[in-house]
């Protein structure tokens, strides 16, 4: 590592949204190019439920890539109330997925299938301790009478502390933490507790989505919080902790139904994801443990091999687009907008092959 380059191990992203239809098409290549594999997240309209959903998935995301690239999609399976605990040791003996989702029914995008009551998920608990298939956990609770910003944190209290005494053999990984809260309780878990952060919480406390108006492009679930929450986020993403990974939660959706009476929750990173991880972890002075943090922690927890091959970024002034018009297999533009829209970021991938077009 150079002041004016830094080479890394491959990263993959351990938390992705690549959706379906016309706009896989369109965002996938975003996450290919940068990253080795990536966890691809089932809350598709119908859920990814089934071992066949999961293969026809699968055939989905390789036809919306380049011929010839060698991205690896991890699938997972998207718990339900009535899911089969036999199907789901199924697929994941044969390699159709790596891991469950857990939603909260209603707590996001595609979630009104999720699970409504944690507590009658005993079997398939029990299953996944068994066998030892890591459960990803989106950890707010939905009640209208707690608020927004305290959801997290109350999930873990009420939901997730009972749910690792109850299972303390479960791999458990709380997907894109937003608190203090968060922080600290997988910091003092148990080895099999992790969490994934992403590039935008470390960035942006609740304050950017609303800097002079309404700004729908930033606001996600978990919705940003604190600035003290951002600090505690940056604080372990660049602890060397191996228990924090890498997970963008590249969130995708067309501008109009971002910028629309009932707008849509997520930030669309994929495209500049490493470049934003970076210039955090050079705000810390902890460039040297970016490595770990993108390319380490998140394989070994996972049980997968690292990355063989290398990716480097290079100190050069990277303008991020305030639009994006990315064409789908029919060549039909879908106009998204980047996290950091206008913005200068301070490192570039090298190679970079532009977000363009097909």
């Amino acid at each position: 590592m150079s002041s004016q380059r830094l080479s890394l191990r491959q990263p993959d992203d351990w938390h992705v949204h690549l959706r379906d239809g016309a706009m896989l098409q369109a965002v996938a290549r975003a996450t290919a190019r940068q990253f080795a594999r990536a966890i691809v997240m089932p809350n598709l309209s119908p859920p990814v439920t089934t071992v066949a959903a999961a293969a026809a998935y699968r055939q989905r995301i390789a036809a919306a890539l380049p011929n010839g690239c060698d991205f690896q999609p991890l699938l997972t399976a998207y718990l339900t109330d009535a899911i089969d605990p036999a199907e789901i040791a199924l697929g994941f003996g044969e390699g159709a997925w790596v891991a469950c989702k857990l939603y909260p029914a209603n707590a996001t995008t595609n979630s009104a299938a999720g699970v409504t009551a944690i507590e009658g998920l005993t079997p398939v608990f029990e299953t996944l301790e068994r066998i030892g298939m890591p459960l990803l956990i989106h950890g707010e609770v939905t009640s209208p009478d707690i608020d927004i910003f305290d959801r997290e944190a109350v999930f873990i209290e009420r939901h997730l502390a009972p749910l690792l005494g109850r299972h303390p053999g479960l791999k458990v990984v709380l997907e894109h933490i937003t608190t203090i809260d968060a922080v600290d309780f997988v910091r003092t878990g148990p080895a099999n507790l992790a969490a994934t952060i992403t590039p935008h919480h470390l960035h942006i406390n609740r304050n950017a989505m609303f800097a002079g108006g309404l700004r729908p492009d930033l606001y996600c679930l978990p919705v940003a919080k604190r600035e003290l929450h951002r600090i505690a986020l940056r604080g372990a993403a660049t602890s060397g902790n191996p228990k924090f990974f890498l997970g963008t939660d590249s969130a995708p959706h067309a501008r109009t139904a971002k910028e629309a009476a009932c707008g849509c929750a997520g930030i669309f990173n994929a495209p500049f994801a490493l470049e934003s991880y970076a210039a955090v972890f050079e705000q810390e002075n902890a460039l040297e443990k970016l490595e770990a943090f993108a390319s380490e922690f998140g394989p070994r927890f996972y049980g997968l091999p690292l990355n063989p091959g290398q990716i480097s970024l290079v100190r050069e002034p990277l303008e991020v687009p305030r639009q994006l018009h990315l064409n789908d297999a029919a060549g039909t533009a879908v106009e998204l907008v980047p996290f950091h829209a206008g913005e200068t970021l301070p490192w570039r991938l090298q190679l970079d092959a532009p977000i363009a077009p097909r």
